[in-house]
C-alpha cells in the first residue's frame, strides 16, 4: 500500500512565506528556503511552493528561489503560481522543481496540461483546483479565488486527469484557513471517480482533521499551511499520532 503523504504548503511573495484566511488577510511568516529546509528535516514527505507574486520581476525572483530550494532540501517539491505556458513550466522544472502545479492557466487552456505532460511525463503535472460550493454545486474559481467560472469541480477534475494531470490538488475555499476540517465527502468522491492521487487542501486544524481526510476522505496526501507555519502541530508529532491511529505514513 502506498503511504499517505504530509505536505506543508508555502505561499511565497517576494521570497517570503505568507499566509491568509480564505485567500485574504495576507501576512509574512518566514523565509521560504529556511522554512522548507526545516520541514524537510522534520519529516515532511513533500513541499508545495506557490508563487503569489504576479509581476514579471516576481517570476524571476521565484525562479532563483526554486534553484536555492533545490540545493537545500532532499524531498520532492512542487511549484505553482503564474505558470501559463510550457516555457514557464520548463524554466521551473529545469531549475530543480520536481513537479509543477497548474491552476488558472489550465482552466483557460486545458491543452496546457497535455503539452507539459507530453514533454515531461504525467508525474510532473499537478492540476490544482480551487472551488467553492454555490447553490449546492462546487464551482471552480481562478486567480486566487477572485474569478468564478462555469466549470464544476468533479467534471473538471476528470477532464484534467484525461488530459494528463498526474495528481489533483483540490482546495475548498469554504474551508481554507478556517481550521474546521477538510471537505471529506468531496475528497472521497474524487478518489472514487479518479485513478490518480488526490491531495487534500483547506481546513486542517488538528490531528483528527488530517486523520479524517486520509481515511474517510480517502485522500492520498494532506496539505496544510498555518498549523505547520505557526508550530501548532509539529510534523514528527503529527506523524506519530497518525501511526497510532493506524494510518500508514513514513516516519523516521
Amino acid at each position: 500500500m502506498v503511504k499517505k503523504r504530509i505536505i506543508p504548503c508555502l505561499d511565497v511573495k517576494d521570497g517570503h512565506v505568507v499566509k491568509g484566511i480564505n485567500f485574504e488577510g495576507i501576512k509574512e511568516v518566514g523565509d521560504a528556503v529556511e522554512m522548507g529546509a526545516k520541514y524537510s528535516s522534520d519529516g515532511a514527505d513533500e513541499l508545495v511552493y506557490l508563487d503569489i507574486s504576479a509581476s514579471q520581476q516576481g517570476r524571476k525572483t521565484f525562479t532563483e528561489l526554486v534553484r536555492q530550494i533545490a540545493q537545500r532540501i532532499n524531498i520532492p517539491f512542487t511549484v505553482g503560481g503564474g505558470i501559463s505556458s510550457l516555457d514557464d513550466a520548463s524554466r521551473l522544472l529545469d531549475n530543480g522543481a520536481d513537479k509543477i502545479s497548474l491552476n488558472s492557466a489550465a482552466v483557460a487552456d486545458p491543452n496546457l496540461i497535455t503539452s507539459i505532460a507530453n514533454k515531461y511525463g504525467k508525474q510532473f503535472v499537478i492540476c490544482a483546483i480551487d472551488a467553492k460550493k454555490i447553490d449546492g454545486v462546487w464551482r471552480v474559481t481562478t486567480h486566487g479565488g477572485k474569478n468564478l467560472t462555469e466549470k464544476e469541480l468533479f467534471s473538471w477534475a476528470k477532464e484534467a486527469q484525461e488530459r494528463g494531470a498526474g495528481e489533483i490538488l483540490f482546495t475548498s475555499m469554504d474551508h481554507d484557513g478556517t481550521k474546521n476540517g477538510y471537505a471529506c465527502n468531496e475528497y472521497a468522491h474524487l478518489s472514487s471517480m479518479l485513478s490518480i492521487p488526490i491531495i487534500a487542501s483547506g481546513g486542517a486544524g488538528s490531528v483528527d482533521d488530517i486523520a479524517q481526510v486520509l481515511t474517510e476522505g480517502k485522500a492520498d496526501a494532506a496539505l496544510a499551511a498555518s498549523i505547520f507555519h505557526y508550530g501548532e502541530i509539529p510534523i514528527p508529532e503529527l506523524k506519530r499520532a497518525l501511526m497510532e491511529k493506524g494510518i500508514d505514513v513514513r516516519y523516521k
